[in-house]
């Protein structure tokens, strides 16, 4: 049974930083292109960022390209997302994804979904 499990949302001040951890089993993660999305209320889900199985291949989304960093430990099935400068419309729940794809992902394109992890920016 495959899971990933994210941690490390939380309430920040704009300005702020955070860490977000997934934690991925029951797949070979160094198979899997891994991905971050987010989804504020009211709105659709939203791309993020996106690394490929080898850890190169980043891509981010225009509005965190800067600010956010994605990064993986394959020895440690992890992937984890540095949000800097944070941002009140950067406040959403925030799910990893994972895709059996050398490098690519997209919101139709997953395999696999977290549950999420609420991050909340205040002003």
């Amino acid at each position: 049974q495959v899971q990933l499990v994210e941690s490390g949302g939380g309430l920040v001040q704009a300005g702020g930083s955070l860490r977000l951890s997934c934690v991925a089993s029951g797949l070979t993660f160094s198979s899997y292109t891994m991905g971050w999305f987010r989804q504020a209320p009211g709105k659709e889900r939203e791309f993020v960022a996106r690394m490929g199985r080898s850890g190169g291949t980043t891509y981010y989304a225009d509005s965190v390209k800067g600010r956010f960093t994605i990064s993986r430990d394959n020895a440690k099935s992890t992937v984890y997302l540095q949000m800097n400068s944070l941002k009140p419309e950067d406040t959403a729940v925030y799910s990893c994804a994972a895709r059996n794809h050398a490098y690519y992902l997209s919101r139709a394109s997953v395999d696999y979904w977290g549950q999420g992890t609420q991050v909340t920016v205040s002003s």
